[in-house]
């Protein structure tokens, strides 16, 4: 690809690995593609926010590109993990530490299945208090790091699909597909609620942005090497 593609417009899709903001995949690509063709300034932007214990598809847009990324934020999303029952976290996932533990002696795994019809459909969730949502000018999670009890309203999202892969002990796998603004944080809380035995979310990847998969997106650092060599990361 030369400068002009990338001023143009390029649409790339990157493997967000576990550990980075998509802030840092969105830079480190910007980083290469500035050192490769010595540009001060060009436009580039992601569609759509994973968190750095999330991996998977990042959809990458530069130049007059940047332009579509309202609309393929829209586009539906899918995501496979892992909710694991019987204990919930304050974040509903593994950032923060568990806080309570419950009972699981009563699920079995046809309860594990009906209940996820709770969930498909247009459904009401809160957003995880350790979000960046802002209120009141703030961020959700900066008033949960200072211990502060927030009201947080509910939204309207949309499932489409809510399947159970593999129930392995209390962890349970799923694949969800799901509308803009869903986190499934929540779905991990709320269906561990549904079950009266808690849950919190051990594992998330996002596999699909509407006709866009996974299966051929690229790694950033790899992405990085291929544009500059391998002297990129010595």
């Amino acid at each position: 690809m030369t400068k002009e593609d990338f001023l143009n417009g390029q649409l790339l899709l990157i493997d967000k690995p576990l550990g980075w903001s998509s802030f840092q995949a969105v830079n480190k690509l910007k980083w290469a593609i500035r050192k490769k063709f010595s540009l001060k300034k060009f436009k580039i932007g992601h569609a759509g926010t994973l968190d750095p214990l999330a991996t998977g598809l990042l959809v990458i847009c530069t130049g007059k590109f940047t332009k579509k990324i309202t609309e393929y934020q829209g586009q539906e999303k899918e995501y496979t993990g892992v909710f694991t029952l019987g204990a919930t976290t304050p974040s509903y996932d593994l950032e923060t530490e568990i806080n309570e533990t419950f009972s699981t002696d009563h699920i079995t795994p046809d309860l594990i299945q009906t209940t996820t019809a709770q969930f498909i459909g247009e459904i009401e969730q809160a957003p995880p208090v350790f979000s960046a949502i802002k209120k009141d000018g703030k961020r959700l999670y900066e008033f949960a790091r200072e211990g502060k009890a927030v009201d947080i309203p509910k939204r309207k999202v949309s499932v489409s699909t809510f399947e159970i892969t593999e129930i392995d002990n209390l962890n349970v796998h799923f694949r969800i597909a799901c509308s803009k603004g869903t986190y499934i944080r929540s779905i991990a809380n709320d269906f561990g609620e549904a079950l009266n035995s808690g849950a919190h979310l051990t594992s998330l990847r996002r596999t699909k942005i509407g006709d866009f998969n996974v299966d051929i997106a690229e790694d950033p650092l790899v992405f990085a090497d291929t544009l500059l060599g391998p002297q990129v990361n010595e």
